[in-house]
């Protein structure tokens, strides 16, 4: 079962927008080192709206052969469900162990066509299969009714990534209505992470550029709740501060690339570029936090 600290891999660019692998395989030989639970990729936080499918097979190829049995959720699906059945097929193919799959949002789904949606998806897709419960990247509200309606309907479904603030009310309705039967993820970068814990989830989905942390948080979770509080009050201004719609997945990229794992911080449009001030800024938050990402030697 997946479960722990699954980040969501960047990808790197090099200096003319093309696909950096020598940059990839480093960051994914720091995760490893550092101990991850698993590995997510093609999400918002990978640019995978920005990639090719020749560029997403090459990637999901060079990542798989680097991390061996570590579990591996691919973001896959489409405006309408046989689009996403193929994207679903295609990363299983590949060797995805867990698909992440967002509702249709080109043209909005209330829940009938929502259950219809994943049921299409369910008796197609041989793969487990994660719902991404993100309105404010889709604007597609997935009531509570409806997830449970899913998960109770079709056993594919496992796993629920709960990305709806306020997420914490979200994950108490679901963990009262499904119990252990679907396991609940956070996300949005890990930002309500200890109350997300309190709540019931069983891992966060973050962006990759503090495993340290987050294995940090958890593990304290287990044996010590209030030291758990403190680490995820001690960062939090660096986690919220890499949530920024817009410029979230530079601030991840900016971070890789001072360390010296990526050999740039490109970004591929619509995302944007940091402007100088924000460049500081970030500077100013991880001066004042260690992070095992700028001592990494990979």
């Amino acid at each position: 079962m997946l479960k722990g600290n699954v980040p969501i891999l960047a990808t790197a660019f090099d200096a003319e927008g093309e696909v950096d692998f020598a940059s990839i395989e480093r960051l994914v030989k720091f995760l490893l080192q550092q101990g991850i639970d698993g590995l997510a990729l093609f999400g918002n936080a990978s640019e995978g709206y920005a990639l090719t499918q020749g560029e997403k097979e090459a990637l999901f190829a060079c990542v798989r052969r680097l991390t061996g049995d570590l579990p591996l959720v691919a973001a896959a699906g489409g405006a309408a469900s046989g689009v996403a059945i193929e994207e679903i097929t295609r990363v299983q193919r590949w060797g995805a162990q867990v698909a992440m799959v967002n509702p249709p949002s080109v043209v909005k789904p209330g829940p009938e066509e929502i259950v219809s949606f994943y049921r299409d998806i369910c008796e197609a897709c041989d793969i487990e299969i994660m719902i991404q419960d993100a309105p404010l990247m889709t604007g597609v509200n997935i009531p509570v009714a409806t997830l449970v309606k899913l998960c109770q309907s079709f056993p594919a479904i496992k796993y629920i990534k709960v990305e709806q603030p306020p997420t914490t009310l979200k994950i108490s309705a679901l963990k009262q209505a499904l119990g252990d039967s679907v396991g609940l993820f956070g996300g949005l970068n890990a930002g309500f992470l200890y109350e997300e814990l309190r709540r019931g989830v069983i891992g966060t989905m973050p962006a990759c550029e503090f495993p340290d942390v987050i294995n940090m948080i958890l593990q304290a979770w287990q044996h010590n709740p209030r030291e758990a509080q403190s680490l995820f009050y001690r960062y939090l201004p660096f986690l919220r501060y890499g949530v920024q719609p817009g410029i979230g997945v530079a601030i991840h990229k900016t971070v890789l690339h001072r360390a010296g794992i990526f050999t740039t911080d490109v970004v591929r449009e619509p995302a944007k570029r940091l402007d100088a001030v924000t460049r500081d800024e970030l500077q100013d938050l991880t001066d004042a936090l260690p992070l095992a990402v700028f001592g990494a030697r990979v």
